[in-house]
């Protein structure tokens, strides 16, 4: 895990701290936390049951199975794995912004969870890529390997839908307290609605059963959260959609 002052990558999960300093045992004992430590367990179980046997088989596919062969560059598996790491890279931007735009413990707490969850898969489908012999990018459009009609058109660094433009990002640097933590979670709401559809869309046409399940995974996991941060914008008196800038 991460401390809530560093990135995932600047610390261990033996030494990490939170904001005040405490260890994070401690830290996970505190109301707010406790109905929201999931998704960092549930990402930590998914690398540990999926994607470290996975990887680390000697002569195998990231599937795990030696008779399964190395993906097409066009197929589902390598769309999938770029297209859902840029995106949950974005997630993880977006929660580091509002991690030090507010001392509210519920929001720090989510953006926290969101960070170690997503900067995990990440991981775990850049590693695919890697074992694949695949790169990390792709000049086909964003969810072409979804072989639907949508008619998406990436602006302002919004790739696919649900992304978050470069002036929405701008803005909630802008922002603090409430008005931050607000912003953050109509951002992230969408973000998540687009993330669901695309790891839905995979689920139905996966041939790699690691992957689709950590897709499903990630379905059941950010279908929660929509309900969870549906809840928190109820709580401090604003409703999802993004507000035209």
């Amino acid at each position: 895990m991460t401390a809530y002052g560093t990135r995932p990558e600047e610390t261990s999960a033996a030494g990490a701290t939170d904001a005040a300093g405490e260890p994070e045992e401690q830290t996970a004992e505190r109301p707010g936390r406790r109905r929201m430590w999931w998704p960092a367990a549930l990402a930590a179980v998914v690398a540990l049951a999926l994607g470290v046997p996975a990887l680390v088989a000697g002569g195998t596919s990231a599937s795990g199975s030696s008779s399964i062969a190395v993906p097409a560059d066009d197929s589902p598996e390598a769309g999938f794995a770029r297209d859902m790491a840029t995106h949950h890279q974005q997630a993880v931007d977006l929660s580091f912004i509002v991690r030090d735009r507010t001392s509210d413990e519920p929001t720090r707490t989510l953006a926290f969870d969101i960070i170690n969850t997503q900067a995990n898969q990440r991981g775990m489908m850049t590693g695919w890529l890697d074992q694949w012999g695949l790169s990390q990018h792709s000049t086909a459009k964003p969810m072409a390997w979804m072989k639907m009609d949508h008619d998406y058109q990436a602006h302002d660094g919004s790739l696919m839908p649900g992304m978050a433009t470069n002036a929405q990002m701008a803005k909630l640097r802008t922002l603090s307290g409430r008005d931050a933590e607000v912003y953050y979670l109509q951002l992230m709401i969408e973000h998540h609605k687009g993330g669901v559809e695309m790891a839905q869309g995979y689920v139905d046409m996966a041939k790699n059963d690691v992957e689709k399940r950590l897709a499903q995974s990630m379905v059941i996991a950010q279908t929660s959260e929509l309900e969870l941060m549906t809840g928190m914008l109820k709580e401090r008196g604003a409703a999802p959609g993004v507000p035209a800038s």
